[in-house]
């Protein structure tokens, strides 16, 4: 879940509504200046599925010690942290399930989301927030999902639909970074986040080169990114959110109430040159 506070409580985006909103990012990527991704539908399937391991979790949401819905938010923009707040073998079995779920059916999308997973849990993870006892726990999954990944390389390799190119480990770097971009575009917008910030990797370009990309909030969800990556000046999107009323929350089941009562509307994210 992702979270986005109001005056008089919280706008909810699931998991699986903020990849597909980091899809839409992904189809309209690309222009003179930035490389469209090849295989595309592949590329895009991946980024815009890259959560739907969440599904399940999402729709049983859960509260933090302080009462708050326990979501990816604002203060956690640039960090991965907070593990002190969730059970971390659940919280495993659904990032393997988010892999899994998606290297079944494709093994070339399935390498873009292992290969997120694991930048995730490495370089962004702050391990102090996890307890002593559950790092060999964490490491164990680490040491799996690059078996794992091991494996999708060796699918991909056989697959004589993709060209030596497509399958070349640069040209899948590239890809995961695309996700990686279009994923941070998303939590941006899906937590109305006003401070300067980045799409973290220099993104390819069509000249065989790399680019850096620099966003700023002109408004809530309205964006300004330089250079700009997009196919089209301006473009607005828009990704399902539920309110729900209150900061607070007695228990995990009050907040399950209101979710599923509250109904699905729909926000507008709007990016520019």
């Amino acid at each position: 879940m992702l979270r986005m506070e109001s005056e008089t409580g919280w706008w909810l985006v699931t998991h699986p509504d903020h990849a597909r909103l980091a899809g839409a990012f992904a189809t309209a990527w690309g222009n003179a200046r930035f490389r469209k991704p090849e295989p595309r539908a592949r590329v895009l399937y991946g980024i815009a599925s890259h959560d739907d391991g969440w599904t399940d979790r999402d729709a049983h949401p859960t509260i933090t010690r302080e009462g708050k819905p326990s979501a990816f938010s604002t203060e956690l923009v640039g960090k991965y942290s907070a593990f002190e707040e969730i059970d971390l073998a659940d919280y495993l079995a659904v990032r393997d399930r988010a892999v899994r779920v998606i290297a079944e059916k494709d093994a070339y999308a399935g390498m873009l989301v292992a290969l997120h997973t694991n930048n995730l849990l490495t370089a962004h993870a702050d391990r102090s927030t996890i307890k002593a006892e559950d790092l060999p726990l964490l490491d164990e999954f680490l040491k799996a999902q690059q078996e794992y990944r091991h494996e999708l390389a060796g699918r991909i390799h056989t697959d004589d639909s993709l060209s030596l190119t497509e399958k070349a480990p640069q040209t899948i770097h590239e890809h995961f970074q695309l996700l990686q971009a279009c994923d941070n575009l998303s939590l941006l917008s899906c937590v109305a986040f006003m401070e300067p910030a980045t799409l973290l990797h220099p993104l390819a370009t069509n000249d065989g080169g790399s680019s850096g990309v620099e966003v700023r909030a002109v408004g809530p969800r309205r964006f300004r990114l330089e250079p700009y990556p997009f196919d089209q000046a301006e473009l607005t999107f828009a990704v399902p959110a539920r309110h729900v009323e209150g900061k607070r929350f007695e228990d995990s089941g009050e907040l399950e109430r209101r979710f599923a009562e509250a109904r699905v509307e729909s926000l507008t994210v709007v990016v520019s040159d």
